[in-house]
């Protein structure tokens, strides 16, 4: 008897542990373009209820599957044997979407929220005594500080003036990790050249080149490089306060080979600013422009972001500018669809198949990530990695995605 009621017991446990599973892996938010393709899929005994704009309710079968034809929200909740409320979700259908597709080169200078903390080192004192004050303070690499004894810290330079006004007394200390904010102490000490110190590393900034994707005129944003900006040491994406998007000059190109990534590389030096950065995210950086006259945007050149559903395997080409003022468009092949990957920015397979750029570049090398791609003169996603054992063959994003952020980014 015992036996059965554990048997049942995690039967039980485990029937409830794939209810909660299936309902939490569904979003509470979802963002379509107008005629993308959607569904939800349920478990046995969990119904789905739509309230439209017009409040009219319809119930809907345990699985979900239809086309965003309406421009608009609309409400689902999902509810146990028609009774008992589990969870709201809304989706948000936007209109069709045109935007300039680029691929220009360009630069970006981007500036933390906060200073961000990339190690740690020990302090020389008077008589060769070294010091550790960061030690048991809970700070660690990757984390923002962004407070010392209450007064913003928004640079390198605020964090090393309001620790030297302790002289070596206890300084509150608030940074930010993974979203928390956590505060602690820190002593200070003073080094062999009398100013006192924390013993962190940290950075303000950092810049970079890649290409711009599109530009979209309704909104007067862009997007570029289809891949968030990572710090080098922490490896993590930076939270930036502000950004600059600014003009750039390539200089050489290294060639990729197996095994060995290539790169473009430019120079932002006497650059010219020509939009704002407003975040950097895992989809891309995106930002306001204020200077279409430089790179020479066209409003008339603007096609439709393909959902999805309408991406093809086969031929298609990107738009990259891998010579200093010769932007082209080279042949690749689009050789795998992940269409229900909205969890990261590999959403195609995609291989260089133009000659010319084979022998420019060997294939996809860095400062290409953004290079927009055009499928049936539509915008069908953006290259973001390569890989380094096959340089000819890398990574791409949705457009939809890009434009999905864009999205979130402008609310």
């Amino acid at each position: 008897m015992k036996k059965l009621t554990k048997i049942f017991i995690i039967s039980f446990l485990l029937l409830l542990l794939m209810y909660v599973t299936n309902i939490t892996s569904i979003p509470e938010n979802v963002m379509l373009l107008q005629g993308e393709h959607y569904s939800i899929k349920t478990l046995l005994g969990i119904n789905i209820t739509t309230k439209r704009e017009n409040y009219e309710t319809i119930e809907v079968s345990s699985n979900l599957s239809e086309s965003a034809t309406k421009v608009g929200k609309i409400n689902y909740r999902l509810n146990l044997f028609g009774a008992i409320p589990l969870k709201e979700i809304t989706v948000n259908v936007i209109p069709k979407t045109y935007v300039v597709p680029l691929g220009d080169a360009v630069g970006l200078k981007l500036y933390t929220s906060g200073v961000l903390v990339v190690g740690m080192g020990e302090i020389e004192g008077s008589g060769n005594v070294k010091y550790k004050p960061y030690e048991n303070s809970g700070i660690e690499e990757g984390d923002r500080i962004v407070a010392i004894n209450n007064n913003t810290v928004t640079c390198t330079a605020d964090l090393i003036n309001e620790v030297n006004k302790s002289k070596g007394n206890s300084v509150n200390v608030q940074y930010i990790r993974d979203e928390d904010t956590i505060e602690t102490s820190i002593i200070p000490a003073k080094g062999s050249d009398n100013k006192y110190k924390l013993g962190l590393w940290v950075r303000d900034a950092a810049a970079g080149v890649g290409t711009v994707s599109f530009y979209e005129p309704e909104t007067k944003t862009f997007a570029a490089l289809g891949h968030g900006i990572q710090d080098i040491d922490t490896g993590k994406l930076l939270k930036i306060a502000k950004g600059d998007f600014v003009t750039t000059k390539i200089i050489s190109i290294t060639k990729g080979k197996k095994g060995t990534p290539g790169k473009i590389q430019g120079s932002i030096e006497n650059s010219t600013i020509i939009g704002k950065v407003g975040k950097n995210t895992e989809f891309g950086v995106f930002g306001t422009l204020n200077n279409t006259t430089i790179l020479n945007i066209n409003k008339n050149d603007a096609i439709e972001v393909a959902s999805r559903d309408e991406i093809k395997e086969g031929k298609a080409t990107i738009i990259s500018t891998v010579e200093e003022g010769n932007k082209k468009e080279y042949e690749i092949e689009i050789e795998k669809i992940y269409r229900n990957n909205n969890e990261n920015n590999k959403s195609m397979l995609v291989k260089v198949t133009d000659k010319e750029l084979l022998e420019k570049t060997g294939g996809i090398v860095q400062g290409m990530s953004g290079s927009p791609i055009i499928q049936n003169n539509k915008l069908v996603g953006v290259l973001t990695h390569v890989l380094v054992g096959e340089p000819e063959t890398g990574y791409a994003v949705f457009a939809d995605l890009m434009i999905k952020q864009s999205r979130e980014v402008e609310n």
